[in-house]
């Protein structure tokens, strides 16, 4: 993996290298670190949808990488003809996980450069083009993570759910940006790590990017949270987002809902953390979020083995929606909104 000079930063879970794109395999964390090698667009579809990566702005640096990859195999095909054959490959891209928005956004940043190559071959351009979109994230990371760090007091608990940090992102994280930059202003004592059924994405990759970066983590069962919460331990709860509606609504992985209510009742204060990337505001507020159901499986099993009897059926949205009334802020590279509306979200993307 790239390595990186900042402080409590040397994750970096995408990466192209020579000629095709490199992924960390994040289901087989923390037992092994193993880097993928992706040269088809399928294949990077099939890996976003596999959850090889995850975390949306990973998967739309991830996507922006794909098109590089499907426009050099559509023009070494069909020269002349490879913007009209490559648009099956978009359309399997941006469909390969729907609540992300960040894939929607990355796959039409890099349809809007492939319109203006009239001539010639595509993928210079386009890999410049995805490599700005890689960097443009990891630089709207480093700002969030000094924004958000801004409004945490010294020596404070934080409660982070799923995994919002390098692994999610091009590098350093969004939520755990925060934690990051936090932790070296010896603001952060300690992260409390949700463990984020059924994926384990707090378990297996928060916990692990906290012990590598040597951040203390304790890890809780979710549902142990509020009772953390009653024993005065944290003073903020900070996590990611997949997608935010106009009025200020946060699509995040399931669970993250339960977090805010908590939250609210024992005075924890709430923090989203997020590029505008991630804001849609064509989506008016979180019903509207299309929410991906994924496979019973994943409930009824762990590693392959069954934890419940057969006939029991299961139901595994991977998102849920936590409505603005309940976040204190959203942080994001252009800044932060407080208590988020319509209003105050529209003069954020106006800026």
């Amino acid at each position: 993996m790239i390595q990186d000079t900042k402080t409590h930063d040397s994750l970096r879970p995408i990466r192209w290298f020579e000629d095709h794109l490199q992924l960390l395999d994040q289901r087989i964390l923390p037992q092994l670190v193993q880097m993928r090698d992706y040269e088809d667009v399928l294949e990077v579809a099939r890996a976003i949808t596999d959850m090889v990566v995850r975390g949306a702005p990973a998967i739309g640096i991830t996507a922006a990488y794909g098109v590089v990859l499907a426009a050099r195999s559509h023009f070494a095909q069909d020269a002349g003809n490879w913007q009209q054959t490559i648009q099956a490959d978009l359309e399997t891209l941006e469909n390969s996980r729907p609540t992300a928005i960040n894939l929607a956004w990355a796959v039409n940043r890099m349809k809007a450069v492939m319109a203006d190559i009239t001539s010639g071959d595509p993928v210079p351009r386009l890999l410049e083009a995805a490599q700005k979109i890689h960097a443009d994230d990891i630089a709207a990371n480093y700002k969030m993570g000094e924004l958000g760090a801004a409004h945490i007091a010294a020596d404070s608990g934080v409660i982070t759910h799923c995994n919002a940090g390098a692994l999610a992102t091009g590098g350093y994280g969004t939520a755990l940006g925060v934690i990051r930059a936090g932790f070296s202003r010896s603001k952060i004592s300690m992260v409390y790590a949700d463990e984020t059924r059924p994926w384990l994405q707090g378990a297996r990759l928060t916990a692990w990017e906290m012990v590598q970066e040597k951040i203390p983590v304790t890890l809780i069962a979710e549902g142990a949270a509020s009772y953390l919460m009653k024993q005065g331990k944290v003073s903020w709860a900070i996590v990611g987002s997949d997608r935010i509606a106009a009025n200020g609504d946060v699509a995040n992985k399931i669970g993250t809902y339960s977090l805010a209510v908590v939250a609210k009742r024992h005075g924890v204060k709430f923090m989203v953390v997020a590029p505008t990337s991630t804001v849609d505001m064509a989506t008016a507020d979180g019903d509207n979020i299309p929410i991906e159901l994924r496979s019973e499986d994943e409930i009824l099993r762990v590693g392959g083995n069954a934890i419940a009897p057969d006939g029991a059926r299961a139901w595994n949205p991977a998102f849920d929606v936590t409505p603005a009334e309940l976040v204190d802020i959203i942080v994001t590279e252009r800044g932060i909104v407080t208590n988020p509306t319509l209003k105050k979200m529209q003069e954020l993307m106006a800026k």
